[in-house]
Protein backbone atom coordinates (compact mmCIF):
# COMPACT_ATOMS: atom_id res chain seq x y z
CA UNK A 1 0.00 0.00 0.00
CA UNK A 2 3.22 2.01 0.63
CA UNK A 3 4.32 1.76 -2.77
CA UNK A 4 1.19 2.60 -4.34
CA UNK A 5 1.12 6.17 -2.18
CA UNK A 6 4.79 6.87 -3.42
CA UNK A 7 4.36 6.19 -6.80
CA UNK A 8 0.69 7.92 -7.27
CA UNK A 9 2.75 10.69 -5.41
CA UNK A 10 5.20 11.64 -7.90
CA UNK A 11 2.56 12.75 -10.23
CA UNK A 12 1.45 15.35 -8.28
CA UNK A 13 5.39 16.74 -7.26
CA UNK A 14 6.94 19.67 -9.33
CA UNK A 15 10.04 18.74 -11.68
CA UNK A 16 11.77 20.93 -8.59
CA UNK A 17 10.62 19.64 -6.18
CA UNK A 18 11.16 15.82 -7.76
CA UNK A 19 15.13 16.93 -7.48
CA UNK A 20 14.63 18.39 -4.35
CA UNK A 21 13.63 15.57 -2.70
CA UNK A 22 16.59 13.36 -4.63
CA UNK A 23 19.03 15.62 -3.32
CA UNK A 24 18.05 15.03 -0.33
CA UNK A 25 18.28 11.20 -0.55
CA UNK A 26 22.20 12.18 -1.13
CA UNK A 27 22.92 15.08 1.17
CA UNK A 28 20.09 14.50 4.08
CA UNK A 29 21.98 16.40 6.99
CA UNK A 30 22.42 19.83 4.61
CA UNK A 31 20.13 22.09 3.07
CA UNK A 32 19.22 21.63 -0.35
CA UNK A 33 20.14 24.46 -2.73
CA UNK A 34 17.38 26.64 -5.31
CA UNK A 35 16.27 24.49 -7.63
CA UNK A 36 15.46 25.82 -11.08
CA UNK A 37 14.31 22.89 -13.99
CA UNK A 38 14.21 24.20 -17.32
CA UNK A 39 12.75 22.12 -20.72
CA UNK A 40 14.41 23.23 -23.58
CA UNK A 41 14.74 22.33 -26.67
CA UNK A 42 17.61 19.98 -27.92
CA UNK A 43 18.29 18.03 -30.55
CA UNK A 44 18.23 15.47 -28.44
CA UNK A 45 17.55 14.14 -25.31
CA UNK A 46 19.99 15.83 -23.25
CA UNK A 47 20.14 16.62 -20.10
CA UNK A 48 22.59 18.73 -18.17
CA UNK A 49 23.02 19.55 -14.57
CA UNK A 50 25.04 22.80 -13.01
CA UNK A 51 25.53 24.06 -8.94
CA UNK A 52 26.77 27.38 -8.80
CA UNK A 53 26.23 29.61 -5.92
CA UNK A 54 23.61 27.79 -4.20
CA UNK A 55 21.46 27.26 -7.53
CA UNK A 56 21.28 23.98 -9.15
CA UNK A 57 20.24 24.48 -12.65
CA UNK A 58 19.13 22.10 -14.52
CA UNK A 59 18.14 22.15 -18.03
CA UNK A 60 16.11 19.07 -19.68
CA UNK A 61 14.93 17.91 -23.05
CA UNK A 62 11.75 18.79 -23.85
CA UNK A 63 11.46 15.64 -25.72
CA UNK A 64 11.17 14.08 -21.80
CA UNK A 65 8.38 16.55 -20.99
CA UNK A 66 5.84 14.19 -21.02
CA UNK A 67 8.11 11.38 -19.78
CA UNK A 68 5.48 8.62 -16.96
CA UNK A 69 6.83 10.37 -14.04
CA UNK A 70 9.07 7.52 -12.74
CA UNK A 71 11.16 8.13 -15.83
CA UNK A 72 11.87 11.99 -14.81
CA UNK A 73 12.81 10.39 -11.20
CA UNK A 74 15.11 8.38 -13.02
CA UNK A 75 16.86 10.66 -14.69
CA UNK A 76 16.78 13.18 -11.53
CA UNK A 77 18.98 10.51 -9.77
CA UNK A 78 21.00 9.73 -12.88
CA UNK A 79 21.96 13.46 -13.17
CA UNK A 80 22.16 14.23 -9.16
CA UNK A 81 24.06 11.21 -8.72
CA UNK A 82 26.56 11.93 -12.11
CA UNK A 83 26.87 15.91 -10.01
CA UNK A 84 27.86 14.43 -6.48
CA UNK A 85 30.22 11.95 -7.84
CA UNK A 86 27.91 8.85 -6.37
CA UNK A 87 27.17 5.96 -8.16
CA UNK A 88 24.00 5.55 -10.73
CA UNK A 89 21.30 3.42 -9.21
CA UNK A 90 20.85 0.10 -11.19
CA UNK A 91 17.14 0.27 -11.23
CA UNK A 92 17.02 4.02 -12.09
CA UNK A 93 19.98 3.81 -15.08
CA UNK A 94 18.04 0.33 -16.04
CA UNK A 95 14.40 2.35 -15.96
CA UNK A 96 15.81 5.68 -18.01
CA UNK A 97 17.36 2.97 -20.35
CA UNK A 98 14.51 1.56 -21.05
CA UNK A 99 12.69 4.18 -22.09
CA UNK A 100 14.79 5.82 -24.64
CA UNK A 101 14.66 2.29 -25.83
CA UNK A 102 11.07 2.22 -26.55
CA UNK A 103 10.35 2.47 -30.45
CA UNK A 104 8.23 5.21 -30.65
CA UNK A 105 10.90 7.22 -27.94
CA UNK A 106 13.51 6.58 -30.68
CA UNK A 107 11.35 7.65 -33.70
CA UNK A 108 10.45 10.64 -31.74
CA UNK A 109 14.21 11.48 -31.02
CA UNK A 110 14.89 10.69 -34.95
CA UNK A 111 12.73 13.45 -35.81
CA UNK A 112 14.60 15.71 -33.51
CA UNK A 113 17.86 15.26 -34.61
CA UNK A 114 16.90 15.95 -38.41
CA UNK A 115 14.53 18.94 -37.82
CA UNK A 116 16.91 20.66 -35.08
CA UNK A 117 20.11 19.02 -35.14
CA UNK A 118 23.04 20.13 -37.94
CA UNK A 119 25.52 17.68 -39.61
CA UNK A 120 28.60 19.55 -40.00
CA UNK A 121 31.22 18.16 -42.07
CA UNK A 122 33.49 18.74 -44.88
CA UNK A 123 33.07 17.38 -48.56
CA UNK A 124 33.35 13.69 -49.07
CA UNK A 125 36.23 14.41 -51.35
CA UNK A 126 39.27 15.38 -49.43
CA UNK A 127 42.97 16.40 -50.17
CA UNK A 128 44.14 12.38 -50.49
CA UNK A 129 40.95 10.42 -50.59
CA UNK A 130 37.57 10.73 -52.10
CA UNK A 131 35.05 8.80 -50.05
CA UNK A 132 32.21 8.36 -52.52
CA UNK A 133 34.78 6.95 -54.97
CA UNK A 134 35.74 4.54 -51.82
CA UNK A 135 32.16 3.56 -51.17
CA UNK A 136 31.20 2.87 -54.16
CA UNK A 137 34.04 0.03 -54.83
CA UNK A 138 33.18 -1.38 -51.31
CA UNK A 139 29.53 -1.17 -52.34
CA UNK A 140 30.17 -3.39 -55.70
CA UNK A 141 32.84 -5.62 -53.38
CA UNK A 142 31.26 -6.45 -50.29
CA UNK A 143 26.85 -5.48 -50.97
CA UNK A 144 26.47 -6.31 -54.42
CA UNK A 145 25.78 -2.68 -54.76
CA UNK A 146 22.07 -2.57 -53.16
CA UNK A 147 23.72 -0.39 -50.51
CA UNK A 148 22.11 2.92 -50.97
CA UNK A 149 24.28 5.69 -50.43
CA UNK A 150 24.47 7.84 -47.81
CA UNK A 151 25.44 11.46 -47.11
CA UNK A 152 29.09 10.99 -47.09
CA UNK A 153 31.83 13.73 -45.82
CA UNK A 154 35.21 13.95 -43.31
CA UNK A 155 35.33 15.70 -40.07
CA UNK A 156 35.91 19.00 -39.94
CA UNK A 157 38.39 18.53 -36.47
CA UNK A 158 41.49 16.06 -37.18
CA UNK A 159 39.93 13.78 -34.35
CA UNK A 160 42.32 10.04 -33.26
CA UNK A 161 40.08 9.05 -31.12
CA UNK A 162 36.53 8.77 -33.05
CA UNK A 163 37.42 7.59 -36.39
CA UNK A 164 34.19 7.53 -38.13
CA UNK A 165 30.79 7.14 -37.34
CA UNK A 166 27.33 6.82 -39.03
CA UNK A 167 24.20 9.28 -37.93
CA UNK A 168 21.49 7.40 -38.83
CA UNK A 169 19.00 10.88 -37.54
CA UNK A 170 21.10 12.36 -40.60
CA UNK A 171 21.81 9.36 -42.59
CA UNK A 172 25.27 10.43 -42.92
CA UNK A 173 28.44 8.21 -42.60
CA UNK A 174 31.86 10.94 -41.80
CA UNK A 175 35.42 9.69 -41.29
CA UNK A 176 37.98 11.34 -39.18
CA UNK A 177 39.17 14.05 -41.26
CA UNK A 178 42.71 12.81 -39.73
CA UNK A 179 42.74 9.35 -42.07
CA UNK A 180 42.52 12.33 -45.61
CA UNK A 181 46.05 12.18 -45.50
CA UNK A 182 48.95 10.53 -48.69
CA UNK A 183 50.57 8.81 -45.33
CA UNK A 184 48.04 6.96 -44.25
CA UNK A 185 47.52 3.95 -46.00
CA UNK A 186 43.79 3.73 -48.04
CA UNK A 187 43.37 0.15 -46.87
CA UNK A 188 42.92 1.79 -43.46
CA UNK A 189 40.73 4.50 -44.85
CA UNK A 190 38.54 1.33 -46.93
CA UNK A 191 38.11 -0.47 -43.38
CA UNK A 192 36.82 2.56 -41.31
CA UNK A 193 34.43 3.32 -44.27
CA UNK A 194 33.47 0.11 -44.77
CA UNK A 195 32.83 -0.19 -40.64
CA UNK A 196 30.54 2.32 -41.08
CA UNK A 197 28.42 1.29 -44.06
CA UNK A 198 28.09 -2.12 -41.83
CA UNK A 199 26.24 -0.05 -39.16
CA UNK A 200 24.04 1.08 -42.33
CA UNK A 201 23.32 -2.35 -43.33
CA UNK A 202 22.69 -3.60 -40.00
CA UNK A 203 21.39 -1.39 -37.31
CA UNK A 204 21.66 -1.33 -33.84
CA UNK A 205 20.02 -4.00 -32.03
CA UNK A 206 17.42 -2.91 -29.19
CA UNK A 207 15.83 -5.29 -26.60
CA UNK A 208 14.39 -4.27 -23.68
CA UNK A 209 16.76 -2.27 -22.22
CA UNK A 210 19.59 -3.10 -24.10
CA UNK A 211 21.27 -1.46 -26.86
CA UNK A 212 23.69 -3.95 -29.28
CA UNK A 213 25.91 -1.80 -31.80
CA UNK A 214 28.24 -4.67 -32.76
CA UNK A 215 25.96 -7.64 -32.41
CA UNK A 216 26.33 -11.17 -33.71
CA UNK A 217 25.51 -10.47 -37.37
CA UNK A 218 27.10 -7.07 -37.64
CA UNK A 219 30.62 -9.00 -36.15
CA UNK A 220 30.32 -11.80 -38.91
CA UNK A 221 30.28 -9.55 -41.96
CA UNK A 222 33.16 -7.56 -40.47
CA UNK A 223 34.96 -10.61 -40.96
CA UNK A 224 34.65 -10.80 -44.58
CA UNK A 225 36.74 -7.80 -44.94
CA UNK A 226 40.05 -9.64 -46.37
CA UNK A 227 42.59 -7.56 -44.78
CA UNK A 228 40.90 -6.91 -41.26
CA UNK A 229 44.06 -7.37 -38.81
CA UNK A 230 46.26 -5.16 -41.12
CA UNK A 231 43.93 -3.05 -41.25
CA UNK A 232 43.45 -2.95 -37.41
CA UNK A 233 47.11 -2.67 -36.71
CA UNK A 234 47.66 0.49 -39.23
CA UNK A 235 45.08 2.10 -37.62
CA UNK A 236 46.59 1.65 -34.02
CA UNK A 237 49.62 3.26 -34.80
CA UNK A 238 47.90 6.46 -36.23
CA UNK A 239 46.22 6.65 -32.84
Amino acid sequence: MVGVQVESALFFETPAGLFERVWRTYRPESKPPVIRVEFRPFAGATSTIRLQKNCLHVKISDLLESAPAPVLESLAYILVAKLLGKPVPRLHRHRYRLYLNRRDVRRNLNLLRQIRGRKQYLPAKGSAYDLEEIFQELNAKYFHGLLAQPELGWSESPSRSLLGHFDPAHNAIVISRALDSPEVPRLAVEYVLFHEMLHLRYPVEHSGARRRVHHAQFRLAEKEFPELAEAKRILKTLR
